[in-house]
């Protein structure tokens, strides 16, 4: 059994602090990790206990995908694993915090242990407060990164569902990219970001977990690639799961 370790411990081996272009630096700023966008809604009171994941960064990272207020994302305080099984606990980042009445997917996003092989099946044993739930992620043998090794600070991408995904980016904490459209179809798709050259950000390089939902029929989640635009993100993503 690994050693527990908590989330800002397993990042520092994946990221490093760097200059952000035109951003000013904030000491002591928390990192966030998600940006929730266009969710889709549940069918029923029993779909917001279902626990999502996805592979992302080449299978060093995941995220994992719950129901909840958008402004009060949980946090991965610990991960460990016993050979392919990887016990994820989540906390509130603020337990007094004052959260939106919203009911949104929200991904938080933590860094497999040393050992495990992203290439094989891989179940993610999720507790978060009274929820727990298992999440079995398929092994995909075109991921070529491995758990604790540093990150290429690149766009990745994993589904979560039909038509749903999670995209991770790489930038200011504080400036998290916001989704100003969305479409798609057949096996291509585009994501289009606020870009908005006067915001102040944090120069720190953290990751950034945003929730784009294409709608269940729209998209071919077999293999697709999701286009960004704006934001300072363009460029090409393949999406993995």
């Amino acid at each position: 059994m690994a050693t527990p370790t908590r989330l800002i411990a397993a990042l520092s081996a994946l990221a490093a602090v760097a200059l952000i272009a035109g951003c000013t630096s904030t000491p002591g700023a928390d990192a966030p990790t998600n940006a929730p966008s266009t969710s889709p809604s549940a069918g029923s009171d029993d779909d917001f206990d279902d626990v999502e994941g996805a592979l992302l960064d080449d299978g060093r990272m995941f995220a994992v995908v719950t129901w909840g207020s958008s402004t009060c994302v949980p946090q991965v305080d610990q991960v460990s694993a016993d050979g392919q099984t990887v016990s994820v606990e989540l906390v509130d980042a603020d337990a007094d915090a004052a959260c939106t009445a919203d009911m949104v997917q929200r991904a938080s996003v933590g860094a497999l242990p040393e050992g495990v092989d992203p290439t094989k099946e891989i179940t993610l044993q999720v507790t978060y407060g009274d929820v727990s739930d298992d999440v079995d992620l398929d092994g995909d043998p075109s991921l070529s990164g491995t758990p604790g090794t540093s990150t290429e600070y690149t766009p990745s991408a994993g589904w979560i569902g039909d038509g749903s995904l999670v995209l991770l980016t790489w930038g200011s904490s504080s400036c998290a990219p916001v989704v100003e459209g969305v479409e798609g179809a057949g096996a291509t798709g585009t994501a289009t970001f606020v870009t908005d050259d006067t915001q102040v950000c944090t120069m720190d390089m953290a990751p950034r977990a945003t929730i784009i939902a294409f709608g269940d029929d729209a998209v071919d989640d077999d293999a697709f690639t999701l286009t960004l635009v704006g934001g300072g993100l363009d460029g090409t993503v393949e999406v993995r799961g």
